[in-house]
Order: C-alpha cells, then structure tokens, then sequence
C-alpha cells in the first residue's frame, strides 16, 4: 500500500488531496504543541524551507494521545504554529497513531521497523516516517531523533526526486 491509497482530512477538515504529494518525499511526524520535543517544529520548518524546491514536504499530524500535549483546536493549532514557529507545511487534523482508533495511514506506518529493527506503537510524538516518492515507507526515526540529524537529512537526500 502506499501513501496515496489513503484518506485524509486537512487541519481545516477538508479533504487532503494525497495526489499533491505523488512523486515527492514526504516526511510524516505525528505533532504536538506542549510537548517537550515540540521545538523540533524548527527543524521540521527548516526542512520545508531548505527542500520544498526539490520535491520534498513534510505532512504533521496533530495528535493527542501522549499526555494530552495537542488538546486545541484546529484554529488553535494553526495559529501556534503559524505565529510560533512559521509552519509552512501541510497538516492534517487530528490523528489517533495507535489503539483501536489508529488511522489507516499509521495501521501500515507502524509496520516499518525503526533502525533497530522494531516495528510498532509510535513511542511518542514527534516520531517521524519517511515516504519516498513512489508512496513507500522507506525510514523510521523515533521522536528524539531530531528533524535536521545527520540520518534524516542523509535519508531526504537519498529519496529526494531526480
């Protein structure tokens, strides 16, 4: 299955149209706004910034399944994000990324092992997946592994579009 097979609501609650993203890399972080890792919106942004150009976006998720950390509403969120952090990249509404509401999208995200082989729950938010151009989950990255790491950056560079 690849990422354009799913469905999926924006921030707004419209309809996201998943074919916009077709043939880029597409990094895929479940978002929270009080959180301890909710800085690496920076780094996330950073990216955007640095790889729009080359066929690359990042797609957040707000979630609020660890400790309540994402509890707004969506004009909430866009606002901090906006005013806080310049956010330039899509968002989707709010995602459950584990238990029996997981979306669909994160039912076959989890299914990726991370770089130590495992496979499962999102940890945390912040977690990161990388979706190459052709719509496949290529990398995992758990939440404290920062957005502009040496590893993620080298993972964008090796799936960026030609």
């Amino acid at each position: 299955m690849s990422l354009y097979e799913h469905s999926l609501n924006s921030l707004d609650g419209d309809a996201l149209d998943l074919d916009l993203l077709r043939g880029k890399a597409v990094l895929v972080v479940n978002l929270a706004s009080k959180c301890g890792l909710t800085p690496q919106y920076e780094g996330l942004e950073r990216l955007q910034s640095r790889y729009a150009d080359r066929g690359f976006t990042v797609l957040g998720a707000p979630c609020n399944q660890f400790g309540g950390q994402e509890p707004g509403t969506a004009e909430e969120i866009k606002t901090f994000c906006s005013m806080t952090y310049g956010v330039t990249f899509p968002m989707t509404e709010k995602l459950e990324v584990n238990g029996e509401g997981r979306h669909p999208l994160y039912q076959e995200l989890t299914q990726v092992p991370d770089t130590n082989g495992e496979a499962g729950d999102v940890q945390w938010n912040f977690e990161k997946f990388l979706i190459a151009p052709n719509g496949v989950v290529v990398k995992r990255f758990r939440p404290r592994t920062e957005p502009e790491s040496p590893e993620v950056v080298e993972a964008i560079e090796a799936v960026l579009p030609r």
